[in-house]
């Protein structure tokens, strides 16, 4: 007798093991027309969430337009507070300006080659990357139009970009403004 009830204690076993991987499998199948269900009737669940937050393959990730917006930004906090080129411009003209004069040139002459144009210098270089804040800014915005259908811009990526236009609308403004003279023109000397 022994013997048949430890035959029937490993047949008992192997008959749970059997069940537990039948149910199992039971789960999955019953898994598998849940989420179908649940994607026919708008619910969207954590899986397929979780492969729309992933990049797939080919598609844009956003990096780059990210990237453009804060250049167009920081190129236009350049156009309005200055650069390293824009000043070394502004040396060499008044250089250029202090060797075309002498020593017996009137005092506007002195004042216009040695200031003038190196004030104009300095703001022509300020609306060189006021220009290229709003170019930048402005590809930024364009993008998602010639870009992936149905994949919308982030909100902090357009907000960036349309920073970087304003400030590049600005500083092109003011540079403008600086080179006519209309904004702090140089002093009279009559």
């Amino acid at each position: 007798m022994a013997t048949k009830t430890e035959h029937e204690a490993a047949a008992t076993q192997a008959d749970e093991a059997t069940g537990t991987e039948e149910e199992t499998q039971d789960a999955q199948t019953e898994q598998a027309p849940q989420a179908e269900r649940d994607a026919q009737a708008g619910q969207e669940t954590p899986e397929a969430e979780a492969r729309e937050a992933e990049p797939q393959d080919g598609a844009p990730s956003g990096v780059g337009q990210g990237a453009g917006a804060v250049v167009a930004a920081g190129l236009g906090v350049v156009s309005l507070t200055g650069s390293w080129t824009g000043t070394v411009a502004s040396a060499r003209e008044a250089l250029i300006g202090q060797l075309h004069t002498s020593s017996s040139s009137s005092v506007a002459t002195m004042v216009k080659e040695g200031y003038g144009d190196a004030w104009q210098a300095t703001a022509l270089w300020a609306g060189l990357f006021a220009l290229a804040a709003l170019v930048v800014g402005v590809v930024v915005l364009a993008r998602p139009a010639f870009g992936a259908p149905g994949r919308p811009q982030a909100p902090w990526i357009k907000s960036v970009a349309w920073a970087g236009v304003s400030l590049g609308v600005i500083g092109l403004l003011l540079a403008v403004l600086k080179y006519t003279g209309v904004l702090l023109s140089l002093p009279a000397t009559s």
